[in-house]
C-alpha cells in the first residue's frame, strides 16, 4: 500500500482502483505505524469507494479497526448522490461525552473520594444493570423524539444544560415509529445508566491550562479545579437500531452489497426510503443518548450534593462521537450539502459558527478528548483549520491499541485497581473484567493523539485533566 507523506502529521493513500477519492490520514509516524497493525488503512481505502464521497476518506489520529469504517473515520457523502452507511456511525449511536465543571478543588475531594464513588454508583447504575428511573413505553417515544428536553421537562437537569449541548440535546427529524419494538425493549430499562465497555464517569482535576482565553470562556478558572466527565451512549437501543437497519439494507439492496469492497459498508442511497428511515431512527437513538447523559448529569449532581452540600456542577459541553449530520461544507470552492459521517470522531467547529453556544462563539466549540482509565484527558477547541482540512472533525479519544480479549489475557482487574490506587486514582466498578478490558495499556498514548490534533490545528489544546476517581461498568 502506497502512503505518501504530506507533512509531519499528514499522510495520503493515493486514489486507485475503485476509490473515488484519496485517503487522508492525520497521524504522527508513531500512530501511523500502529494503524498498520490492523485493518484501519484498508478500511479507509474501502470508504473511499463509496459513491458521492467528497474530497477525502479521513482517518483521525486515534484511528483503529472498526465495523465498516475504522473508528476515527470521517466521510462526507453528497446529499443527492451519496447516502448513509450505518457502519460510518457505529453500533453505539451518539456515544459521546458530557463535561461538567465544579466549584470544588481536588484537595477537597481526596479525603472523601471513596464515599463519593459509592454515592455515584448508587445514583448512576453501571454495567448491564437496570435504571433507577422508570418510564412508560409511551414516554420512551417522547424521549426518542425530544431527547434531553424531555429530561428537563421531567425535572432532570436544567435548561442551562441544554444550551451547552450539541443540537441542544434534541436533534430534529427523529421518528420513534422508525425504531423497532425490539430496540425499544432493549432501551426501556436503560435510561440513566452508564453501560459497560469503555463507558465511564470520571472525577478529574485541571492539571494544566494551555489557552487561558478559551479556558475562561469554558468556565475553567484554575489548576486543581474539579471536573466530571461522563462517557456513554444510546445503550442497547442504539445497538439494535444499527443492527436492524444493517440487516434491512442488506435484504433490500443486495445489488449494492455486490459492488462494495466490504459488505460492512452497506449504505442506503439518498433517494431510497431506507436512507430517510434510518436517518430518522438514528436521530431518535441519538436523542435517547443525549437524554441519557443529561439525566446522568442530574444524578451526578445529587451524588455530589450528598457529600459536598455546597457543590455546584455546571455543564461545559456535551458532544456526540458516533453520528451522521446533514451539514454544508466547502469542497473545491463550492458549498456542498452532505451526510456527514463521524465515527469515533468529534465535531470541531471554529469561532463564529451559529451551532456553538453564544458564550463560546468567540473562541470555538469545546472538544472533549477522554484518555484511558488512569491517564490524562484533554479539552481542546475547534478551529477554522479543521473546517478547511478535516470537515470540522478531530479525534474522540485515545483509541484502542489492544483488543479486549488481548487485554484480558495481559491484565487483571485487581492488578489494575492496585496500580491505580498507588497513583491516588480510585476506581469503583461493576466487575473486575470491566476494569481489565479497559486497562490504560490497552489504549494509545493520549498525549500523542492530543499533540497531533494541536500541531495540525484541527483541535487546539485548552487544558489537560487528570483523574482522581472512576466509576466503570
Amino acid at each position: 500500500m502506497e502512503i505518501r507523506k504530506i507533512s509531519d502529521n499528514e499522510w495520503e493513500i493515493p486514489k486507485e482502483g475503485k476509490m473515488n477519492v484519496p485517503v487522508r490520514i492525520f497521524a504522527s509516524k508513531k500512530l501511523l505505524e500502529k494503524m498498520k497493525g490492523d485493518r484501519t488503512l484498508e478500511q479507509g481505502k474501502n470508504v473511499a469507494c463509496l459513491p458521492g464521497i467528497q474530497k477525502y476518506s479521513i482517518v483521525l489520529p486515534d484511528g483503529h479497526e472498526g465495523y465498516g469504517f475504522s473508528i476515527g473515520g470521517v466521510a462526507a457523502l453528497d446529499f443527492e448522490k451519496g447516502g448513509i452507511s450505518p457502519g460510518g456511525i457505529g453500533y453505539d449511536i451518539n456515544c459521546g461525552v458530557r463535561l461538567l465543571r465544579t466549584n470544588l478543588d481536588k484537595k477537597e475531594i481526596y479525603p472523601k473520594i471513596k464515599i463519593l464513588l459509592d454515592s455515584l454508583l448508587k445514583h448512576v447504575p453501571a454495567g448491564l444493570g437496570s435504571s433507577n428511573i422508570r418510564i412508560s413505553r409511551e414516554e420512551l417515544d417522547n424521549v426518542l423524539e425530544n431527547g434531553a428536553q424531555w429530561a428537563v421537562k421531567n425535572n432532570y437537569g436544567n435548561r442551562d444544560d441544554l444550551e451547552f449541548c450539541e443540537e441542544n440535546g434534541n436533534m430534529k427529524g427523529a421518528d420513534s415509529g422508525k425504531v423497532s419494538n425490539e430496540a425499544k425493549n432493549r432501551g426501556f430499562k436503560q435510561l440513566a445508566t452508564l453501560g459497560s465497555g469503555n463507558h465511564f464517569l470520571e472525577i478529574q482535576y485541571v492539571d494544566e491550562i494551555f489557552d487561558k482565553k478559551a479556558a475562561e470562556a469554558f468556565g475553567i478558572t484554575k489548576e486543581g479545579q474539579v471536573m466530571i466527565m461522563i462517557h456513554c451512549g444510546s445503550r442497547g437501543l442504539g445497538h439494535q437500531v444499527c443492527s436492524d437497519y444493517l440487516r434491512e439494507m442488506e435484504r433490500q439492496l443486495p445489488e449494492i452489497v455486490k459492488t462494495l469492497p466490504d459488505r460492512e459498508l452497506i449504505y442506503a442511497p439518498s433517494k431510497h426510503k431506507l436512507c430517510k428511515d434510518y436517518f430518522s431512527a438514528m436521530t431518535a437513538a441519538a436523542n435517547f443518548a443525549w437524554c441519557n447523559r443529561h439525566i446522568i448529569g442530574h444524578q451526578t449532581r445529587q451524588a455530589f450534593s450528598e457529600t459536598f452540600p455546597k457543590s455546584k456542577l455546571e455543564t461545559v459541553y456535551d458532544v456526540a462521537h458516533n453520528i451522521s449530520k446533514i451539514e454544508e461544507h466547502e469542497v473545491d470552492g463550492k458549498m456542498r450539502k452532505v451526510y456527514m459521517h463521524r465515527k469515533g470522531a468529534t465535531r470541531a467547529f471554529g469561532p463564529g459558527r451559529k451551532e456553538i453556544p453564544k458564550s463560546y462563539r468567540a473562541v470555538g466549540q469545546p472538544i472533549i478528548l477522554p484518555g484511558s482509565m488512569g491517564t490524562a484527558s484533554y479539552i481542546l477547541v475547534g478551529t477554522e483549520k479543521a473546517e478547511e482540512i478535516s470537515f470540522a472533525s478531530t479525534a474522540h479519544g485515545a483509541g484502542r491499541e489492544m483488543s479486549r480479549h488481548e487485554a484480558l489475557r495481559k491484565y487483571t482487574g485487581e492488578g489494575i485497581k492496585k496500580d491505580l490506587e498507588s497513583r491516588r486514582i480510585f476506581i469503583k466498578s461493576a466487575s473486575w473484567k470491566g476494569i481489565a478490558e479497559e486497562a490504560p495499556g490497552a489504549y494509545k498514548d493520549i498525549e500523542e493523539v492530543a499533540n497531533v490534533s494541536d500541531q495540525l490545528g484541527i483541535g487546539k489544546k485548552v487544558a489537560r485533566l487528570r483523574p482522581i476517581g472512576v466509576v466503570k461498568g
